[in-house]
């Protein structure tokens, strides 16, 4: 029966390792994301003029990818969290002979339900970092064959 129980948590297992695997690409954006901010906020004390708004336009932008981030980090973690609640219901339905699988299933929906928004907010900051990385038009020269 334990294996019967081992097999069921399988699921939620990988789950929870792909959950770990965001997580790290995550902290990994954040980082660099803080890195980019540190920087501008030397920048914007020696700027003025209009290098000055293109300062300020950026760290709004790295600003609002924070934002993002950090709350899809969140999402992720409760995420797994629900997930390890989903084990251990089914470990304990198991072992104690209680009829779990109601809230088993709950948590489970619940953490993929987490799981999905988080993605969305990576999606949203991914969309927003490659919109501030658009390279001007005429920095392209594109009339030009070369």
């Amino acid at each position: 029966m334990i294996a019967q129980t081992i097999q069921l948590a399988l699921a939620p297992v990988f789950m929870l390792v792909a959950i770990g695997n965001i997580l790290n690409l995550l902290s990994t954006r954040l980082s660099r994301i803080v890195d980019r901010a540190r920087t501008l906020q030397e920048r914007h004390t020696t700027t003025s003029g209009t290098e000055h708004d293109v300062v300020v336009q950026e760290i709004r932008l790295v600003d609002a990818r924070i934002g993002l981030v950090t709350r899809a980090i969140r999402l992720l973690v409760t995420s797994g969290l629900f997930i390890g609640l989903t084990v251990g219901f089914l470990f304990v339905e198991e072992m104690a002979h209680v009829p779990l699988q109601l809230p088993a299933a709950a948590t489970f929906l619940i953490a993929l339900a987490l799981l999905m928004v988080g993605l969305v907010l990576f999606l949203r900051e991914t969309r927003i970092s490659a919109a501030a990385l658009r390279i001007p038009r005429d920095l392209l020269e594109l009339e030009r064959d070369i």
